[in-house]
């Protein structure tokens, strides 16, 4: 299959290009930095940004993408379900 844009550098700003199913956890951070999350199901999302804060995003409705550079989702707060990690 071609790819016109294997050449391309990767970007914050372009497209995601892998994905990962994310399980909340309170102590482990996820196995890289995600560039968003897909909240398959709606509810409320506790998160470690890559700047080490911790937020609660509440009120999120299913099929959102956040464009927030994620390093931990946090199971304690987190009510949102199917999470998928983009990178």
């Amino acid at each position: 299959m071609q790819d016109r844009f294997v050449d391309h550098a990767r970007s914050l700003h372009g497209p995601a290009d892998h994905g990962f199913a994310i399980a909340p956890n309170d102590a482990v951070d996820l196995a890289e930095v995600a560039r968003a999350i897909y909240v398959g199901g709606a509810g409320a999302l506790r998160v470690v940004t890559a700047s080490g804060a911790d937020l609660t995003l509440a009120g999120l409705a299913s099929g959102t993408v956040l464009p927030v550079r994620v390093r931990r989702i946090m199971a304690t707060g987190t009510t949102a379900t199917a999470l998928v990690g983009l990178v």
